[in-house]
């Protein structure tokens, strides 16, 4: 570290700057904290994409707020001059690489995601086997709550290395699937035609968006999977619990009998 000048660059600094830097901190931090509680205080009397894109810039004025934080301290420090920079700077990047390795990956990786928006508050995502809604994104991870209201914090750095699966991607369209497995002697138009009507006499289904009812025959029977869009992408597990149970009633009602299968959420 000598040899980059890190100790010419410290030997300057005085405590009269040490408390004018940490009074810029302090102020920052506020500052974010601030926008942390009153912006989405503010989100949810929203509706929408004003609701999303009010969301997805937390994360964004935090980071611009951390980044001029960054640009007024230093100068407070230390003289900005070449010699200097290069040595905090450099410094600054061995102790990363040394002792935060895992940190600054999930740090570089919550930068690109920032720039990229591969997800934001409010999208519905799958990540490592994990499906829940994006409730806050830090500078090196994400947190999400599943539908079974847990939430789980999932580290940036998992992105470069599994798939991301983001069910809504910054609108409030979601789409949801129910299947059924219909033993095979039946008709099979007028089937689809009722669950076309069950799906436009549900009261959650956003009606103007495509309604698909697509079946295929397996060897135990015929899968249907009735497609569509809940009024919001937080009412899906009722949205696909009612279209289960109406197209229930239009089976028992045409004598078709259902057969048991796991319920796919999405």
């Amino acid at each position: 570290m000598e040899e980059l000048g890190l100790k010419d660059a410290l030997s300057s600094i005085t405590s009269g700057a040490i408390i004018e830097a940490i009074s810029v901190v302090v102020l920052a931090s506020l500052l974010i904290m601030a926008i942390q509680k009153l912006v989405p205080m503010l989100a949810q009397k929203l509706s929408g994409k004003p609701r999303l894109y009010l969301l997805a810039a937390v994360p964004l004025l935090r980071l611009v707020i951390i980044v001029l934080t960054i640009v007024m301290v230093v100068p407070i420090l230390v003289e900005p001059s070449f010699e200097n920079m290069l040595a905090i700077f450099g410094a600054l990047g061995l102790a990363l690489g040394f002792a935060f390795k895992d940190y600054a990956n999930s740090l570089i990786a919550g930068i690109v995601t920032l720039y990229e928006m591969p997800y934001r508050p409010g999208d519905w995502i799958e990540i490592n086997g994990q499906y829940g809604e994006v409730r806050a994104i830090g500078t090196r991870a994400a947190e999400i709550v599943t539908l079974d209201d847990t939430v789980i914090v999932i580290p940036h750095g998992l992105l470069w290395n599994n798939l991301l699966a983001n069910s809504n991607d910054g609108t409030d369209n979601l789409m949801c699937v129910a299947e059924l497995y219909l033993e095979p002697n039946h008709d099979v138009a007028r089937m689809r035609e009722l669950f076309r009507d069950v799906i436009y006499t549900c009261p959650l289904t956003k009606t103007y968006q495509p309604v698909v009812v697509a079946v295929t025959g397996t060897d135990i029977g015929m899968k249907y999977r009735l497609k569509a869009y809940p009024l919001t992408p937080g009412d899906q597990t009722r949205f696909i619990a009612d279209l289960t149970a109406r197209a229930g009633e239009v089976c028992a009602a045409e004598e078709v009998r259902m057969i048991s299968r796991p319920l796919l959420l999405h």
